[in-house]
């Protein structure tokens, strides 16, 4: 058996840190939305056509717990809750430009 044969291939810590939340449908929508700046949570909702209010509330209370966007309360009148993407998320905004590119250029659209 040689070297290579031998070594155990494991995925990188970080890439699989990464995923644990990018993996999870939605995620990477949400951010795209954000991507162009603060959004209500009615505006998320339209903007991530098919996501439900109870699961688009649970994204984004992962997404916030994860540092990767933040919920600003503007108590008004009348009372104005937005999200917006934290420097954190903002670094990911152009590597899902790029995942996006390399989608179209090598993934076979698939109507549903």
């Amino acid at each position: 058996m040689d070297q290579e044969q031998a070594t155990e291939h494991v995925c990188d810590a970080a890439v699989v840190l990464a995923f644990s939340i990018l993996g999870k449908r939605w995620n990477g929508m949400i951010i795209d939305a954000l991507s162009r700046g603060p959004l209500s949570f009615v505006a998320l909702r339209r903007s991530v056509n098919g996501i439900g209010d109870a699961m688009l509330s649970d994204r984004l209370s992962e997404l916030a717990e994860a540092q990767l966007l933040e919920r600003s309360v503007d108590p008004g009148p009348p009372v104005a809750v937005s999200y917006a993407l934290t420097p954190g998320g903002e670094k990911l905004v152009p590597v899902l430009a790029q995942l996006g590119t390399w989608a179209s250029e090598n993934l076979t659209l698939q109507a549903k």
